[in-house]
């Protein structure tokens, strides 16, 4: 039997636009939060602060947390690559003590390609997981109807 994952996710919104991480597959570019993997004796801010230095290349201050999601790869469009993967995900709000200094980070994400402002009124239009959360952004933020959301994609 395989452990679940733990993981932590930033959601930083400036502007009207959604800070996000361009990713690259087999069907093409997608887009996901900022964050991933709690590490063993690390909290989930403080992983959240180490995974962000390594995708985005800047500190974040870590808010509140919006809501909790799971994410079990059999039930989903990945079950093949993903059958016996189970994660359970926080997502913080989160803000940049300095906007100017995303760029490169550390260590990337294997399908990782960029780092993107996307605005939120485009969302929509775009190849953005997980897909239920586009309905709960605003014109100026976001607002989950539940803090938990079960497990989506």
């Amino acid at each position: 039997m395989r452990p679940i994952r733990t993981a932590a996710r930033a959601l930083i919104i400036l502007e009207g636009r959604l800070l996000a991480i361009k990713m690259r597959d087999q069907s093409g570019v997608f887009y996901i939060l900022p964050g991933g993997g709690q590490r063993h004796g690390e909290t989930l801010r403080q992983g959240l602060q180490r995974e962000c230095l390594e995708e985005i290349g800047t500190d974040v201050d870590v808010g509140e947390l919006l809501y909790v999601r799971e994410y079990i790869g059999k039930n989903h469009e990945f079950r093949h690559a993903h059958r016996s993967f189970h994660q359970l995900e926080s997502v913080f709000r989160c803000s940049l003590p300095n906007p100017d200094g995303i760029g490169p980070g550390t260590e990337h994400d294997k399908k990782q390609i960029g780092v993107e402002w996307l605005p939120l009124d485009e969302l929509q239009d775009r190849r953005f997981l997980p897909s239920v959360i586009i309905p709960f952004f605003t014109t100026d933020g976001f607002e989950p109807p539940s803090n938990y959301l079960g497990d989506v994609n």
